[in-house]
């Protein structure tokens, strides 16, 4: 797998990293943000048009985990509508007409930009409670930073977080098995 140039400056990087670790903290032997790599997935995902191919889809049809020839970590060329689309939703609509068919949009590495302004850059140095407070003074951007710390936890590898597998073996899940694929048994839940 090769991973795109960072987007995020390390500053930047810093406060993502901190932010996810407070909404998904390493508890009761379940790994925390930092360990799974999660800053790495929001840091790819802002910056997937930063190398070519994207890195927004990754090939197939195998990961090579359980078989099969590696190919996960081969990012699929996107069509027009395709790439229009993703990069509405990560760069926003910019101004550009064919990105604004339904308004302005911001997109994710503004809501970042904003996000991170807004929580400081002091961010992993203040104590807990004021990390609580921050982040919930800017809700939307917590639910935006949320969603992409599940989305690296428990998400393939591929894509820069779940590091080793690690949100996978928390949660119990084998992750992608092809091409072993799942018995009837393991289907119904019966033994």
């Amino acid at each position: 797998m090769s991973a795109s140039p960072p987007y995020l400056d390390p500053a930047a990087y810093g406060v993502v990293a901190a932010a996810c670790e407070r909404l998904i903290p390493g508890i009761d032997g379940h790994p925390g943000a930092r360990a799974l790599g999660i800053a790495d997935y929001i840091d790819g995902l802002l910056g997937a048009f930063l190398v070519d191919p994207p890195r927004i889809y990754a090939g197939g049809p195998f990961s090579g985990r359980h078989g099969g020839e590696a190919r996960f970590g081969e990012f699929t060329p996107l069509g027009r509508l395709e790439e229009l689309a993703w990069r509405t939703r990560i760069e926003g609509s910019r101004g550009i007409p064919e990105r604004e068919h339904n308004g302005p949009v911001p997109g994710w590495q503004a809501e970042y930009r904003d996000g991170i302004a807004a929580l400081g850059a002091d961010f992993a140095s203040v104590d807990r409670t004021e990390q609580a407070r921050r982040l919930d003074a800017v809700p939307e951007f917590k639910a935006l930073l949320y969603e992409h710390a599940c989305e690296g936890a428990y998400g393939a590898p591929e894509y820069g977080g779940n590091r080793d597998g690690l949100g996978w073996a928390a949660i119990e899940f084998p992750g992608d098995v092809q091409p072993r694929g799942y018995t009837d048994a393991e289907v119904s839940g019966r033994d």
